[in-house]
């Protein structure tokens, strides 16, 4: 078994530890060092003393090499760390490779966006006020960064707030999810090696709530990022200090339009992935799907059928396409939901009953109420409801009328139907004959209403953790 100690400078004694527990298996895989108020205020003030004296700042050449070698590093370790991160979250192996490779991706992409950090020339000399002057602005970073992770990409979510703070010249101090706090110590510790300064980058998990909340609301924090719940989110944004700006990513209850005209063939094995990807465990995951009323029975008892073809159970191993949700409490709560849509007059197609260690089948609800939980909440699980249409107006508006809204997507073969759904959907992305998980880390990712605040993906992050700043010179020669 695995012992991570305290990531802050200076360290301190723990204030406790906290055992990390594998979903599928139940067992201990690793005990990790809990900080309190103390280490809290360690922390900060290593970061923050970093961030005022302007000579102890990244060069972005620095940050470049830092970066690269950090590359390297787990490239070499690709396949551990997927290991490590399907037995931690229960993400299988196959996925958490993906997400391995993303990860070493999205370091290439902060390198791109520094080689390309530019600020920009502010128009002067166009009338008397502004002759013999020329203005530019540069790229500074905004202060210490404050980062609170979600378990369910627990590599790939931690570049996401992390390396964007190193690539944004930020000292950064990162509290991962306290199911799955293993990938983020790696990725630390692999930074480090690389040369980034341990003081620059420090990890911990606090001992509780009010000491995370102590972290968050710091009058010394310049930027907080969050990936979580909404409720959770939500009120830590009430409590930051006047002046501390933040990036907030929850979720959604995705919606899927699947016109008369679709092409089921192609339709099908796209929603079967962006729904059960990850036990449906992902804020853009497939969950509501409106298909017209010719073709909604035929397209759920066909996305019944290959859910229950699919494999459930071991992360690690290979040939597992399924695996557990990442505790017991939220087996129950999605066995609940989808009991309530049962008794609702919701007909379960496949899965809705319990599986053995933590994992839930893959479930395919047609026509739930519309009042019913899995309508109109995330189920953060892997279950998808199919409900007919007649109209595709109408499926649009029962797709806007909650108050979440983040990706979408339409299926058609007509570009007038694609382009109608695109203008009339909410939602900061519309995938066109794609699932609404689609993503690629250097596109925007923007949950809007209650699913969040800020525009996400690793350029537009790095961009929110620094600030433009303006010279203006004035010369007579000018």
């Amino acid at each position: 078994m695995e012992y991570f100690p305290l990531m802050i400078s200076p360290v301190g004694r723990a204030t406790g530890k906290k055992s990390v527990i594998a979903p599928f298996s139940g067992e201990i895989i690793a005990e990790v060092e809990t900080g309190g108020a103390e280490h809290v205020e360690h922390a900060l003030a290593t970061a923050y003393g970093l961030f005022r004296d302007r000579d102890l700042w990244l060069s972005n050449s620095r940050r470049i090499e830092i970066l690269h070698k950090a590359i390297t590093l787990m490239q070499a370790q690709s396949e551990e760390l997927a290991l490590a991160a399907a037995l931690e979250g229960g993400k299988p192996l196959i996925d958490s490779r993906i997400e391995v490779a993303r990860a070493i991706d999205g370091l290439q992409t902060c390198i791109e966006a520094l080689r390309t950090d530019t600020g920009q020339v502010v128009p002067m000399n166009f009338n008397a006020a502004s002759n013999h002057r020329v203005a530019f602005t540069q790229k500074e970073p905004i202060g210490v960064v404050v980062a609170v992770s979600a378990f369910n990409h627990p590599l790939n979510l931690i570049v996401h707030q992390v390396a964007a703070a190193v690539a944004a010249g930020c000292p950064v101090i990162v509290k991962p999810a306290g199911d799955t706090p293993l990938s983020c110590m790696r990725f630390v510790k692999i930074l480090h090696e690389a040369g980034l300064p341990s003081v620059w980058c420090q990890a911990l998990l606090t001992a509780d709530n009010d000491t995370a909340t102590a972290l968050v609301s710091d009058a010394r924090v310049g930027f907080f990022s969050f990936i979580g719940s909404a409720g959770v989110g939500w009120m830590l944004r009430s409590k930051l200090a006047p002046g501390t700006r933040c990036a907030l990513e929850h979720g959604g209850v995705a919606p899927v339009i699947v016109a008369q005209d679709a092409d089921l063939e192609d339709a099908l094995p796209l929603l079967l992935k962006g729904g059960f990807y990850h036990a449906g465990q992902v804020c853009v995951s497939v969950q509501r799907v409106f298909a017209h009323h010719s073709i909604a029975r035929l397209l759920a008892e066909q996305l019944a059928n290959a859910a229950k073809a699919l494999k459930i159970g071991d992360p690690t191993l290979e040939q597992t396409e399924v695996g557990p949700l990442i505790r017991q409490a939220e087996v129950q709560r999605v066995n609940q939901w989808v009991q309530e849509a049962r008794a609702g007059g919701a007909e379960v197609l496949c899965g809705g009953e319990p599986l053995a260690n933590n994992c839930y089948p893959c479930t395919v609800l047609y026509e739930p109420p519309a009042e019913a939980r899995v309508s109109n909440n995330e189920v953060f699980g892997p279950v998808v409801c199919v409900y007919s249409y007649e109209k595709i107006d109408d499926a649009i508006t029962r797709a806007n009328a909650l108050p979440v809204a983040f990706q979408a997507a339409v299926f058609t073969q007509n570009m007038d139907t694609a382009l109608r759904a695109y203008k009339r959907l909410d939602a900061s992305a519309v995938m066109i004959n794609d699932h609404t998980a689609f993503r690629v880390d250097s596109m925007p990712f923007a949950g809007l209403r209650e699913s969040g605040l800020g525009v996400g993906g690793l350029v537009h992050t790095i961009a929110d953790m620094q600030i433009e700043k303006m010279a203006v010179i004035k010369s007579g020669q000018l």
